[in-house]
């Protein structure tokens, strides 16, 4: 369950990502929220942002057993705790964010993304 729920959670943060790396005004929930567009050289960064939480969504999907495992059990278990580690940081760092959009909408979203991460690290 941890795993849909981490996945659903990230597939929202990704849609969000890739609209904001094709100019759409979501900036201000993302990297900082200084930009209510984001400039040419964030939308590139939006764009490997994207590509690892695309990835992310697949490691944690094969940590919950719902995709077959595209490195060992053990890799994908440690793949698992670093994206959980780097949300828990970001959810730490979205609440300092100056941006309130940010600070409210993302800090949720990470810290709820983080906790199924982590579950599934767990359970692994």
């Amino acid at each position: 369950m941890f795993a849909i729920a981490g996945a659903v959670l990230f597939a929202v943060v990704a849609i969000m990502t890739i609209l904001v790396a094709f100019g759409l005004p979501l900036g201000e929930f993302t990297m900082g929220g200084k930009y209510k567009v984001l400039p040419v050289r964030l939308r590139y960064a939006a764009v490997i942002s994207f590509i690892v939480q695309l990835f992310a969504i697949v490691v944690i999907l094969q940590a919950g057993g719902w995709l077959p495992f595209w490195f060992s059990e053990t890799a994908t278990k440690y793949i698992c705790m670093f994206f959980a580690a780097y949300l828990s940081l970001n959810t730490v760092a979205n609440l300092f964010s100056v941006s309130k959009k940010e600070k409210y909408a993302a800090t949720p979203l990470s810290a709820a993304a983080a906790i199924c991460f982590w579950m599934e690290s767990i359970r692994m």
